[in-house]
């Protein structure tokens, strides 16, 4: 850890990683958001002790990170990290007030999550072969590779699992007998997915070929490179995911990750009704703020229906 942290701030990180048991990315990003925060206190006010600390110290920065082009969602997370290290500093009596009850958040302009409309994800299903002039070129193959590919995306759109989740599953969270698989989550938090027949039977069919094609494999988990036999990597799955949807010329989303899958999923969810609190589950969302967003695409969705098809629209 930078030698630029408070001894408090150190503390703080081995508890959040060691005893709240926060994945490693959301470890880093404390890490070094506080890093920041004392590398600039310490060069523009020299040393301040912790009780000294107060709520302009903390504007000061704020407004020197909007000055660099930080956009306000950047901002906010690092004013959480703050908030949740002062909470922790005066849960332990380091300091006696935190200077956080002051200092408010940068509004966020409203965004709606990226996702492909059914249609869309219909020609990406039905269409197994993309046409090179008068060839077709098969786009998920039969071979290991091919299988592997079409699995990461299947799983990816028919779960809504996150890119972290799917690299981490494990052969032992396939359930063949209820439909389901077990997904570890943020926080070490585990959830069941249910998932289709036929979703059960591309697993089923991939593990066949890759007990025939590979003499040696990590038979831990459930999706491997199929060249060396080790587990995926997120750069790996990324851009299996990009080159797909790229070959197929979605042109209705900009970013074409696995995170638009998941969207997706929770999209198609939500338009045809399902329930908030179950969708919630199926992604797991600690909040149900954080799955109402998709509630939006469905409302966005009746606007544009209204508008095409009422007189007075």
């Amino acid at each position: 850890m930078s030698e630029e942290l408070h001894p408090v701030a150190i503390r703080f990180l081995a508890y959040i990683r060691l005893e709240k048991r926060y994945s490693e990315h959301t470890f880093s990003a404390y890490q070094q958001d506080l890093t920041q925060f004392f590398t600039f206190l310490q060069s523009t006010y020299g040393d301040v002790p912790l009780t000294g600390i107060t709520h302009s110290h903390v504007r000061t920065w704020l407004a020197s990170l909007m000055e660099h082009s930080n956009v306000a969602k950047t901002v906010n997370r690092k004013i959480s990290s703050l908030k949740s290290f002062f909470k922790y500093a005066l849960r332990h009596g380091e300091v006696s007030m935190t200077p956080m009850t002051k200092v408010t958040a940068p509004k966020i302009g409203k965004r709606l999550p990226g996702f492909i409309d059914e249609k869309g994800m219909r020609a990406l299903e039905d269409n197994r072969s993309m046409r090179r002039g008068e060839e077709k070129e098969p786009v998920f193959t039969d071979s290991l590779e091919g299988r592997t590919h079409q699995l990461i995306f299947e799983l990816l759109y028919n779960t809504g699992i996150r890119l972290s989740e799917l690299i981490s599953l494990k052969e032992r969270h396939i359930d063949a007998g209820n439909l389901s698989i077990k997904v570890l989550g943020k926080g070490n938090k585990e959830r069941i997915i249910p998932i289709s027949p036929h979703l059960m039977e591309e697993i089923n069919t991939y593990r066949a070929v890759c007990r025939k094609e590979l003499a040696e494999y990590d038979q831990e988990v459930l999706l491997v490179n199929p060249k060396s036999g080790r587990k995926l990597y997120p750069k790996y799955v990324y851009n299996v995911v990009r080159d797909y949807l790229t070959r197929h010329e979605i042109t209705t989303i900009n970013r074409k990750s696995p995170h638009i899958l998941r969207h997706t999923f929770a999209t198609h969810l939500t338009n045809n009704g399902a329930d908030l609190n179950a969708v919630k589950e199926l992604l797991g969302h600690s909040s149900l703020a954080s799955t109402q967003v998709y509630t939006s695409n469905s409302i966005e969705k009746l606007k544009a229906a209204f508008k095409k098809a009422h007189p007075k629209g």
